[in-house]
């Protein structure tokens, strides 16, 4: 991977867990994450209107069958995360996310397009297997599936992870291809996409205004750092992707699960530090042996 991608890379993974321990602060739901799309429209207008009046007329119905899809995911995505976010801790959904979604492609291209894997693509899934392990309690987890509601609360975390994992994985193939493929603009596309987040999202937002109110007082701060702050992360990563292979950049994001591991533990008071810590850097690494192999 060429030095300035890897750069990118890891700036984006550090901005990632920013925002991502910002939303786990704040509690959010489908409202929060309106609000978030919002602020995106908002902030990042004028380079959307600029880049929009120069390039949005060349485009076809790849691009915008591209962008639409792509916005339609990233719903599910902020959807299935936040909401995860409100059943269980960080350190438990963020790392799973994040390392199953690299997994998971991986493994489908085996399954469907026949690709080959070598011995360190299997040390890696078995890296991935072992950090999730970790992360669940390690060792110390039987003793925790006699308390219900953390074996609960455990569980719940995983399954939302895993899900969350999945829409990434979705998410990064399309937007990969809009940008490698089609050559689209990595700001307009993901402008554009976020307007259709936003569009996608103003209903459930529209049927109990006065709820909505009381969300925006006291989300709005949140909303407007996460709304500001995350399209850098993403779109360094689209940048990424037109200078290296999607197979190398996927994994690499993964470095995003060091600094949430860390951060979240010590900011958010999670238990279990260092066993997450060890469990997100054993899935990040794994992750990275499986697209190497």
């Amino acid at each position: 991977m060429p030095v300035t991608a890897l750069v990118l890379v890891v700036l984006a993974g550090l901005i990632h867990a920013v925002w991502n321990i910002a939303a786990k602060k704040d509690d959010g739901d489908v409202r929060f994450a309106f609000f978030i799309a919002f602020f995106k429209v908002l902030v990042w207008a004028p380079a959307g209107l600029y880049l929009g009046w120069q390039q949005l007329a060349a485009w076809g119905i790849a691009e915008w069958t591209c962008v639409v899809a792509s916005g339609l995911i990233h719903v599910l995505y902020f959807v299935v995360l936040l909401r995860g976010y409100r059943k269980s801790d960080l350190t438990v959904v963020y790392p799973l996310a994040r390392g199953s979604g690299p997994l998971i492609s991986s493994l489908l291209a085996i399954a469907l397009f026949g690709e080959h894997i070598s011995a360190l693509g299997f040390t890696g899934i078995a890296a991935v297997v072992f950090g999730v392990f970790l992360i669940a309690g390690g060792p110390g987890m039987w003793s925790k599936l006699h308390t219900g509601e953390q074996r609960v609360r455990l569980h719940r975390g995983m399954q939302y992870g895993v899900l969350t994992g999945v829409t990434i994985a979705s998410y990064t193939l399309v937007d990969g291809y809009a940008v490698k493929v089609l050559h689209m603009s990595p700001v307009l596309m993901f402008y554009i996409a976020c307007c259709v987040q936003g569009l996608l999202m103003l209903l459930p937002v529209l049927q109990d205004i006065g709820t909505a109110r009381r969300h925006w007082q006291c989300q709005w701060k949140y909303a407007l750092l996460v709304g500001a702050v995350s399209p850098v992360s993403y779109v360094m990563v689209l940048y990424a992707l037109q200078i290296a292979p999607l197979s190398h950049v996927a994994p690499a994001r993964e470095v995003s699960m060091l600094f949430a591991a860390l951060l979240g533990g010590h900011l958010l008071g999670e238990g279990d530090r260092l066993a997450r810590l060890c469990g997100a850097a054993c899935i990040g690494l794994g992750v990275v042996a499986l697209a190497m192999g």
